[in-house]
């Protein structure tokens, strides 16, 4: 495994990150296709064994309980220190006033359910989940200021929002003296390419790093257009993110992916990691061999013909993902 840091931070993480949604009790929250904690732990601990320090969950993953299931395995599995653990806050965790977004009421209180779930003091990434326009920016700043010097978080992030937006958020918190965000998680894959439009050439210049979710466009650059999965079934949400377009560059990862002898979700992740903007994709994983494969991803190095090809038959998308 290799190391890089994140954005302009002294913090090593690992190239490749687990993106922990795919972990948690199947019939809480909205993932019916989650894995229950006896089929998570031998991944999580598989993940551990091949060098990945760093692991991503959220609160509202399964109503809680990614977080209870990753929390308890990398407890019994790792030393707290040596890996990075990343959680977020923003989207609903119940019905009601106040049950989320980013106020100073909903982070203090969420951030104290995520440690506990989580079975830990401190988080070392911790991010919103989305942007909220009902709450002023200073207000969430100044909160998540407060939380990293209180020793409850090390660093802040945020996830899928306009650059506008994300470049608001850092003037103010620079603007008072208060932390800044130090990654963004955003929507990043062979099949979504609108973040080199703005907020990729944003963080690059401001040493944010950026950590792509959905890095396979949930597994379509890893199969025949068109297959059904038992998350396809049930994913509404990912069906909105892409064209039927989008077929011709799936046909070009196969190709690639046959005249070199590997899987396509190699190929499509290393295009991804030969990207200078990109630290660590969040790479989903509910069998062993999708972290054989993402662990190989690293070592696979693409020509510049390679990489041209499978650019090529990109077409623009709708804005997707915020």
């Amino acid at each position: 495994m290799q190391y890089v840091k994140l954005g302009s931070t002294g913090l090593d993480v690992s190239r490749i990150c687990l993106g922990c949604m795919t972990y948690g009790l199947p019939d809480r929250g909205t993932h019916e296709w989650s894995l229950d904690e006896e089929a998570s732990r031998p991944l999580i601990r598989q993940a551990l064994d091949a060098g990945i320090n760093f692991f991503d969950t959220a609160n509202v993953y399964s109503d809680g309980t990614s977080e209870e299931i990753v929390g308890k395995a990398l407890r019994e599995f790792a030393r707290r220190d040596e890996i990075v653990l990343a959680t977020k806050v923003c989207l609903p965790m119940r019905q009601g006033p106040n049950g989320g977004g980013l106020s100073r009421k909903a982070i203090l209180s969420e951030l104290d359910q995520s440690l506990t779930r989580l079975g830990t003091d401190y988080v070392d990434l911790y991010q919103i989940h989305r942007f909220d326009p009902n709450t002023p920016v200073e207000e969430t700043m100044e909160t998540l200021h407060d939380v990293v010097k209180a020793g409850k978080v090390r660093y802040i992030g945020a996830s899928s929002m306009y650059a506008w937006q994300f470049s608001k958020m850092q003037y103010t918190a620079e603007r008072h003296g208060w932390t800044k965000f130090v990654s963004m998680q955003n929507h990043y894959n062979l099949l979504y390419r609108e973040e080199e439009r703005e907020m990729l050439p944003l963080c690059a210049d401001q040493g944010v790093g950026v950590l792509p979710w959905s890095p396979l466009a949930r597994g379509r650059l890893t199969r025949d257009w068109g297959t059904e999965t038992e998350r396809t079934a049930t994913d509404h949400f990912g069906g909105i993110l892409y064209l039927e377009g989008d077929r011709a560059v799936v046909d070009a990862v196969t190709s690639i992916a046959q005249n070199r002898g590997v899987p396509r979700a190699q190929v499509a992740l290393s295009w991804l990691l030969h990207q200078n903007t990109v630290t660590s994709p969040i790479v989903g994983a509910s069998k062993p061999n999708h972290l054989e494969d993402a662990v190989a991803a690293v070592e696979l190095t693409l020509t510049e013909k390679e990489l041209a090809e499978l650019q090529q038959p990109y077409a623009p998308h709708p804005v997707a993902g915020h």
